[in-house]
């Protein structure tokens, strides 16, 4: 029962279904950019001849390119190392002053105290010798 369907389908409808209307090919104008387009802009000998500058053109590009890397990283260890003296100011500045605080008579003598050492009551006396004596 399946090939029954096949065998009864006309061969003519087949061949008519096939039929394809064939379009006429428009003329195609003969100026530069359909030459470049269909024939191509550089033969094989333009292009074996230029091989040399296109080589030496992508060389340049690439030291191009390399040197504008070089270049940012120049310009993020710049930064880096600005931001690390920026750093180290501070830190001298923080140093600075704990040390100025540190060094204050207050701060001195509660430190030697638990060495044992006092602050003198007495007020400080000056020494005089006297040059006929020495003599």
């Amino acid at each position: 029962m399946t090939n029954r369907l096949r065998t009864e389908i006309p061969e003519e409808e087949l061949e008519s279904e096939l039929i394809v209307e064939e379009k006429t090919v428009k003329e195609i104008p003969d100026n530069f950019l359909t030459k470049f387009l269909t024939k191509g802009f550089i033969t094989t000998d333009d292009a074996t001849r230029a091989l040399p500058f296109v080589l030496f053109l992508a060389f340049l590009g690439m030291i191009y390119i390399g040197n504008r890397h070089l270049a940012e990283k120049n310009i993020r260890d710049i930064e880096k190392i600005t931001k690390e003296v920026h750093e180290l100011g501070w830190e001298y500045k923080i140093t600075k002053a704990d040390l100025a605080y540190k060094s204050t008579l207050t701060e001195v003598a509660k430190r030697v105290d638990t060495l044992g050492i006092r602050e003198s009551i007495q007020p400080a006396q000056k020494i005089t010798i006297k040059e006929d004596a020495a003599q």
